[in-house]
């Protein structure tokens, strides 16, 4: 992932590069700090249960720069959290196209495409990207891809309470989700919020496993 802020926590480094590049290119070297803001804001307002105001933040980031839109995968998120689910594909699905290694943005496009579709036919289009070097991400990938048993995902792990689990934890509840399965959906993703990494890493993702909580009422 490449965007236009740098966040808290050790996911940092999804948050920089490409887009301020693009940004930069776009306008002759020069990079208005408007759209800089709005993220920033967006992220918070996100962080905060405040959805629709973060959806309101990206999309006037993208008036003011809309070659920013194939970087901007928080709208994405924002935008599968208010259930606008063929907008959030095709913002991933853009992501995608510009970063062919992207796994969580194919993940998330399927997603959404299975809140439309059902799995299996989300299954059929899934995007096709690069072999992630991580394990846990690796493991998500096939797990979607395949339909198979997401406790895989899971075995991936090489910590206790750290990344690897709360990402593992996440990605595995999200399955369930998709498929239908509430119940193994709230237990794994509130397990993720109690992980130690998702209490004090800042990441970006533990702020969107606790608004995945609060938009079903699920205590964590």
């Amino acid at each position: 992932r490449s965007t236009l802020l740098v966040a808290g926590g050790s996911t940092a480094t999804w948050l920089v590069g490409g887009l301020v590049a693009a940004a930069a290119a776009a306008a002759g070297g020069f990079f208005s700090e408007e759209p800089q803001a709005l993220v920033r804001s967006g992220m918070d307002k996100f962080g905060k249960n405040d959805v629709e105001g973060s959806l309101k933040d990206f999309d006037r980031t993208l008036e003011l720069q809309p070659q920013l839109n194939p970087y901007l995968w928080q709208r994405g998120l924002s935008l599968y959290y208010l259930e606008q689910y063929a907008a959030g594909a095709k913002q991933f699905r853009d992501d995608v196209a510009v970063n062919p290694n992207d796994t969580e943005e194919s993940i998330w496009a399927f997603l959404c495409e299975a809140q439309l579709e059902g799995p299996e036919a989300a299954r059929q289009k899934m995007l096709q990207v690069g072999r992630d070097p991580r394990p846990v991400m690796r493991a998500a990938y096939e797990c979607f891809q395949s339909g198979s048993n997401p406790e895989a995902i899971l075995e991936a792990t090489s910590d206790s309470g750290g990344h690897d689990t709360f990402y593992a934890l996440l990605y595995v509840g999200l399955w369930h989700e998709a498929h239908g399965e509430a119940e193994a959906a709230k237990e794994a993703i509130t397990r993720a919020v109690q992980t130690q990494y998702a209490r004090l890493s800042g990441d970006y993702m533990a702020s969107l496993a606790r608004v995945h909580c609060q938009r079903r009422d699920w205590k964590a």
